[in-house]
């Protein structure tokens, strides 16, 4: 039963007409919608100090005219067929330039990165793991939480955190986020606040992080990325003392930071009295290689390490961390205590029972398994379809990054792909404009999302794109 508000003027003529009218009005401007169950005529009429006989008059009005429905034992609803008058939103569009003056083309393969498969979110293991939680909740514990996360849930998360991910992860540490760039938000303030000018990014990065780094104050600075990660004598050069880095699988190129990098990475931090900001990006997703402890577990007191559960179970969730030094947790909590007061306390609680039960662990075996074979499906057809290009970034994550061959256009490839149904994005935006132009035309391609098959039909499309004139 919905609550309503239905103003009536009761010296302007019959009240069952101006009921009537009031409900016309809520849904052709969508504030009711179709299949919204009114309260009963009883209920309505006591709400609105109204006979009886007047809310049937107006109900029974309404039903003929088609805005309701009553059925025995469902009460009465908006119709289905009942529409808003008001212009409703566009359909959703894949935002491209070449696309403004065309109509737009039906994506039937969404191969954008960054995507998880949602459909595998875990929902009967998560509603039990809620469900626990909320049986054994205290009372006391629905009040305002800690700002810097629930107790049981940064307990679980240093324990996972350090057996999976070789972090130096004690509770005191852990602060809970609403994801990474929640946490990435927070820190840049604190850097700011603590005396930082310059932060250093890789160069290529993820263009969606760029206008939050650009709004931060700080001087952002490209550091180079070669087939070893990060590029520290490069970095040693900027005069920063904070550097931001994906080091399990970077984005976008999809490479490892190297056992010497890592080192040359850390021995940086120590010289420079820095910090290194560790966006634990695809960490969880690994296939061909031995896993990569994390660069807290090496220093943890120079690297603060952001993670997430946005693509191992859903961004939905809002739900993340910092491992952070005790003076940055310290800060980050306060952070939250005046800002927003923490992270939902129930989510919390869910996550927490969870990653005890064991379900997070079996979640993400099933999800290995899963993205491996459509790593493997995309692999393969693309090595068919597009065999004079390179495929980087293979061994762990869930999107690949694909240098075009020679000649190619980027941009007029993204174009083709579209035409043909398929949604790619290109690389060219996640560098910086001095090596952009030198940059090889490239793609980077999510297949977290499309099944074997369809995967393999998106790379033919894709490979006739390339073919069909998209060359310079």
């Amino acid at each position: 039963m919905t609550d309503l508000h239905l103003p009536l003027d009761r010296t302007a003529g019959r009240l069952a007409a101006q009921i009537a009218a009031g409900f016309r009005a809520a849904v052709r401007s969508g504030r009711l919608t179709a299949g919204t169950r009114l309260p009963s005529s009883r209920d309505l009429a006591r709400d609105l100090d109204v006979s009886r006989g007047v809310v049937v008059a107006a109900y029974e009005q309404l039903t003929a005219e088609g805005f309701l429905v009553a059925r025995r034992g469902d009460g009465t609803r908006v119709a289905p067929l009942a529409r808003p008058d008001e212009a409703r939103p566009a359909p959703q569009r894949v935002r491209h330039p070449s696309c403004d003056t065309a109509p737009e083309p039906e994506v039937q393969y969404d191969l954008w990165p960054s995507k998880p498969d949602l459909s595998a979110f875990p929902r009967e293991r998560w509603i039990a793991a809620a469900r626990s939680a909320l049986r054994t909740l205290p009372h006391d514990a629905l009040t305002y939480p800690d700002p810097g996360g629930v107790g049981v849930l940064r307990a679980e998360l240093a324990g996972y955190l350090g057996r999976v991910r070789a972090a130096h992860a004690d509770p005191s540490r852990v602060v809970i986020m609403n994801g990474v760039a929640h946490g990435l938000s927070a820190l840049l303030r604190l850097l700011r606040a603590t005396g930082h000018t310059i932060l250093a990014v890789e160069d290529p990065t993820s263009d969606r992080q760029l206008p939050m780094l650009d709004a931060s104050g700080l001087r952002i600075v490209r550091v180079p990325v070669d087939g070893d990660g990060l590029d520290v004598a490069a970095l040693a050069r900027t005069g920063a003392r904070a550097v931001l880095v994906t080091p399990a699988h970077q984005f976008p190129t999809g490479v490892v930071l190297s056992a010497s990098r890592r080192a040359q990475l850390i021995a940086w931090a120590r010289d420079v009295d820095g910090l290194v900001v560790e966006d634990d990006y695809d960490a969880e997703f690994r296939y061909d290689r031995e896993p990569v402890g994390c660069l807290q577990g090496v220093d943890p007191d120079r690297v603060v390490l952001l993670g997430s559960v946005s693509k191992s179970l859903a961004p939905a969730l809002r739900l993340g961390w910092a491992v952070a030094p005790p003076r940055v947790a310290e800060r980050l909590t306060a952070h939250r205590g005046v800002t927003d007061l923490g992270a939902p306390v129930l989510e919390q609680y869910a996550l927490a029972e969870f990653l005890r039960s064991g379900g997070y662990d079996r979640h993400l075996r099933t999800m290995r398994r899963r993205y491996r074979a459509r790593r493997d499906a995309l692999a393969d057809a693309l090595a068919v379809h597009l065999p004079d290009a390179a495929v980087r970034g293979v061994s762990a994550g869930i999107h690949f990054y694909v240098e075009l061959p020679a000649g190619c256009d980027e941009e007029a490839v993204v174009d083709a792909a579209l035409r043909a149904g398929v949604s790619v994005a290109g690389a060219r935006s996640t560098w910086s404009h001095g090596r952009a132009e030198g940059a090889a035309p490239a793609l980077v391609l999510g297949y977290a999302r499309l099944s074997e098959s369809r995967l393999v039909k998106a790379a033919q499309l894709l490979g006739q794109a390339v073919a069909g004139g998209a060359r310079g």
